[in-house]
């Protein structure tokens, strides 16, 4: 199997970056067997994604279960092969950490996952995603 990779920037010098970097996202994308394949838009490379991003979880409030829904961005200082330790954590209105639902390394993508909290009392939670240097907490309801 070959290709060539042709990558067109804003210089002769910024085209052979732009062409690294198409490069290492069709062999990121390889290694995961074509899963899990960004799906958001860079002015320069399609579908990479290009910032972090902690969505607010669906449906808001729930019972029991919701889905929290995470970007981790692919660019030049996080490389799509490069994996980041990501955590994604419930904590209770006072603070106490309830669930962790994510404690690995990830790779640049959207991810989503399902919180079950049929163990949990009605209430108001929140939910805090920390990846690389980006940390952001939402609010939830809880409500049964």
């Amino acid at each position: 199997m070959a290709a060539f990779i042709i990558g067109r920037g804003e210089s002769p010098l910024n085209s052979i970056t732009v062409a690294k970097e198409i490069t290492e996202n069709i062999i990121d994308v390889y290694e995961r067997n074509f899963t899990n394949i960004p799906v958001s838009v860079n002015n320069n490379l399609p579908n990479i994604i290009s910032s972090f991003s902690l969505e607010q979880n669906y449906p808001n409030p729930f019972n029991p279960s919701t889905v929290i829904k995470y970007s981790i961005p692919q660019n030049t200082e996080y490389s799509p092969r490069r994996m980041l330790p990501t955590t994604l954590k419930v904590y209770d209105i006072l603070g106490r950490e309830v669930a962790t639902l994510v404690n690995k390394q990830l790779k640049s993508g959207n991810y989503e996952v399902n919180f079950d909290a049929s163990n949990l009392t009605s209430g108001v939670y929140f939910y805090r995603l920390q990846s690389g240097n980006f940390n952001e907490s939402k609010k939830m309801i809880l409500l049964k």
